[in-house]
């Protein structure tokens, strides 16, 4: 190993003749170069043998850099094959395996063969000459580079021994100074090894140059990074130095410090507070760590805006509830028309919470129904009526966990989840709380907020809900908590389990007529400034917005357009021109132009092959027509209209019984082999399932292969089996409005439904004639113009079928 390098002789090789045999001495991470006296720490067994045979020989010895510096046991292959022959000086015995000695540069040398590897490595040498050259420009002037180069060193401060800066001014040989500032200046041993190698001097003194870029380079980005840091440090101390005088200067004139004042306000702020013991722990504890901090301290921030938000939560502020009954009896009638379920069922927990008192659990509630049938609103109502604040949530397309769990402090910019958001804002921990659109929660890599909101919903749980900001249980039993969803499908099934589900179901058009006088237009007849004019809706012209301009199971659009109407009274009045005081039917059409939706789209007659469902949907119950056609083919089942897989499942179970029945039907059973059956199901843009579509499908396909024709004014809905029997549907109300509104006269129910026609309200069922059947034989008694139950003839042929059958075109 080489320590340090002192002097130059550039005359030493001229006064010593090198042995054509020599020891060689490998060294692990150092090049000598000649002309250059080097002191080396000899520690190998091996190399101690090669300097101990020298210096009883001639004290002369090849000095080679091995190929890998960490490598300890090497062989001749290990070591390159040019090195440098030297004279060694003096050799100190440090102890019985260490020798330190200084060696001087005598000539390059280049091994011809091993001699001896035994013990330690002797070789025939032979020496190298550089090539003799002549001084001209090119030779000057990479001299001139490498002296800037060196210079520039000097100049960005690296570190370099007197004896190199004395010897690289007084030398002036090309070849040796090349040599002096490889050896010093060169920090890769492969690049020292490749100047050594070279003999042609103006091929070393362009490599030497090459090299020292390179290395200037490196030392470049080093001193800028070292003085970005020295100022960087010499900043922070000075800001340090000058708060500590500002300090010392607030003390003498008698003003506190920011954050001194910062943490005795908090410390009034939670003297005044009530907090449970481990919520009040941790704020004092966090106020200590504020006080020993630097304001400046990126910590400082962080610590502040917690303590700010334990102090902000009301873990202890409440509203006291009105509990009389009669009194919220009549907020709630006020604010809503109908939905007696669900206010029977807010006087009930009122009753319980009188009766029983603070011990009484929260509530969680969950309203399903369309848009626009006021789930949102009756939120509002129930907080009113119990004299609680309301505070609306909506979660419709989050999708991350900490939305509800709040952040780790760790982050930056963390919050409490927003639960606890919701509660800080509102002031009390037992509001109304309204988690609007529960159904629409997604899920991705950050979590799933269903999971979450299932300790929030639970309440064995939610007494100590542990947001992951403030680190501290919080009592979440005293909330009620309401969600409201349009679909229950959508809701993990856990978090359903939870809550106790109201459905809200569309509303009948007299049930929209009244809500329509009591609440809509008095709202928009103030909202457009039209109050004071006596502008009065005929219950004509409210029929008519409901059945020609809107086709809703809610109350939304027709808001709208009698918003659009009042609008229209308001802009007339400004023009001063003669506005109505009564809006009559005309007038509807005037203001709003034609109808936007026909009032029925049931068919304008009886028809082969068409029958009318009856669907439920996310927005209420609709009609739905289902065409079947029949021609020649190979007995195939053509589905069209964007349908599910129940449905279609449906529609093959359909055709399974009607093929089983054929012969009692009237029906050839060649048809079912030679022919195609294709059923499609209009507005194909629109999915469609379930297995309600099971009775109408039946009919569609008696109808075909019979050719008797659908009544126009009968609608049905049922599951059908493959025995025939008809099984129970859901969604009774919403498709008994669809009927109504479509115009039907007769509706065809499963027998098992008879029970929950009880709960539809009287408005709806009056005018329709609803039959209950348990199976096919008796539906198509109801829904074909004659039975074609015990039909002696056979409709074998196609032709006389198909002068009944109308012809269906799908797109």
């Amino acid at each position: 190993m080489a320590e340090e390098k002192n002097n130059i002789n550039e005359e030493s090789k001229d006064k010593v003749k090198i042995p054509a045999e020599l020891p060689i001495l490998a060294l692990k991470n150092s090049v000598v170069f000649p002309y250059l006296a080097t002191p080396l720490a000899v520690g190998r067994d091996m190399s101690i043998k090669s300097v101990k045979a020298a210096s009883n020989e001639h004290k002369i010895i090849v000095v080679i850099a091995q190929k890998e510096k960490d490598k300890e046991n090497i062989g001749k292959e290990d070591i390159y094959e040019i090195g440098t022959a030297c004279v060694i000086k003096q050799v100190v015995n440090i102890s019985s395996t260490e020798v330190k000695c200084i060696v001087e540069g005598l000539s390059r040398v280049k091994i011809k063969y091993f001699t001896q590897t035994e013990g330690y490595l002797r070789g025939a040498i032979e020496v190298l000459e550089d090539e003799i050259y002549a001084e001209d420009e090119e030779i000057n002037n990479l001299n001139t580079t490498i002296r800037m180069q060196v210079e520039k060193f000097i100049q960005l401060g690296i570190p370099l021994p007197t004896a190199f800066v004395i010897a690289a001014t007084n030398i002036s040989k090309p070849e040796v100074q090349a040599d002096l500032f490889a050896s010093y200046l060169l920090s890769e041993i492969e690049q020292k090894q490749r100047i050594l190698e070279e003999t042609n001097v103006k091929k070393r003194l362009k490599k030497l140059t090459e090299f020292l870029t390179e290395e200037l380079k490196k030392f470049e980005v080093q001193s800028q990074i070292r003085n970005k840091v020295q100022e960087e440090v010499g900043k922070t101390q000075r800001d340090f130095y000058l708060r500590q005088q500002l300090k010392a200067i607030k003390e003498e004139l008698g003003e506190s410090d920011e954050s001194i004042a910062l943490t005795v306000e908090f410390q009034k702020k939670l003297s005044k507070k009530k907090l449970p013991k481990e919520a009040r722990e941790k704020v004092e504890k966090e106020i200590k760590r504020l006080e020993s901090m630097s304001s400046m301290s990126p910590e400082y921030s962080y610590i502040r805006t917690y303590i700010e938000w334990m102090l902000e939560v009301p873990w202890t502020e409440k509203t006291k509830d009105t509990l009389e009954i009669k009194k919220a009896k009549e907020m709630l009638d006020a604010d809503h028309y109908d939905l007696e379920k669900v206010k029977e069922h807010i006087l009930d927990y009122l009753a319980v919470r009188k009766l029983k008192g603070k011990t009484t659990k929260g509530q969680i509630l969950c309203f399903v129904g369309p848009p626009g049938v006021g789930k949102t609103s009756l939120g509002q109502s129930i907080a009113k009526s119990l004299g609680r604040k309301f505070i609306r949530m909506s979660i419709g397309g989050i999708r991350d966990e900490a939305e509800i769990r709040g952040h780790r402090r760790t982050y930056v910019g963390a919050l409490p989840g927003r639960i606890i958001q919701g509660l800080s804002q509102g002031g009390v921990n037992n509001p109304v709380f309204m988690l609007d659109e529960i159904d629409k929660v997604g899920a991705d890599y950050r979590g799933d907020p269903s999971s979450a909101l299932l300790e929030v919903l639970d309440p064995e749980q939610n007494n100590s809900f542990r947001d992951h900001y403030l680190e501290v249980p919080f009592d979440l039993s005293n909330v009620m908590f309401i969600a409201t969803a349009n679909i229950l499908d959508t809701i993990h099934p856990a978090l359903r389990d939870r809550m106790e589900v109201l459905e809200l179901p569309g509303y009948s058009s007299e049930e929209k007529l009244h809500i329509a006088e009591k609440f809509l237009i008095p709202k928009q007849l103030k909202e457009q400034g039209v109050e004071k004019y006596n502008v009065t809706f005929g219950k004509d012209a409210i029929l008519t917005i409901i059945e020609e301009f809107t086709r809703e199971a809610g109350v939304r659009n027709l808001e709208r357009e009698i918003s659009n109407i009042c609008k229209k009274i308001a802009r007339e009045i400004v023009e001063n021109r003669r506005s109505s005081k009564i809006i009559t039917r005309k007038k509807v059409y005037d203001y709003l132009g034609v109808s936007k939706i026909q009032p029925s789209e049931i068919e304008e007659k009886n028809t082969v092959g068409v029958a009318t469902g009856l669907a439920y949907t996310p927005v209420g119950g609709d009609i739905i027509l289902i065409e079947s056609t029949y021609y020649k083919g190979r007995g195939g089942l053509i589905l069209t209209g964007n349908l599910g897989d129940v449905m279609q499942e449906s529609a093959k179970a359909a055709l399974s019984y009607v093929h089983s029945r054929a012969k009692e039907l009237g029906i050839d059973e060649s048809l079912f082999v030679k022919s195609d059956m294709h059923i499609h199901v209009p507005s194909g843009a629109i999915p469609k399932d379930g297995p309600s579509a099971g009775v109408s499908i039946t009919t569609s396909i008696v109808s075909a292969l019979t050719g008797i024709p659908v009544l126009r004014e009968v609608g049905m809905t049922g599951e059908v089996t493959l025995r025939g029997r008809i099984l129970p549907i859901g969604g009774l109300k919403e498709k008994l409005l669809a009927a109504k509104r479509s115009g039907l006269k007769k509706v065809v129910l499963p027998l098992k439904n008879k029970k929950d026609v009880g709960e539809v309200p009287e408005a709806i069922t009056r005018g329709l004639d609803l039959v209950y059947v348990d199976n096919i034989e008796e539906l198509l008694k109801h829904t074909l113009e004659r039975s074609p139950w015990g039909r002696n003839e056979v409709s074998g042929s196609k032709v006389k079928a198909e002068s009944q059958v109308s012809v269906i075109t799908t797109a």
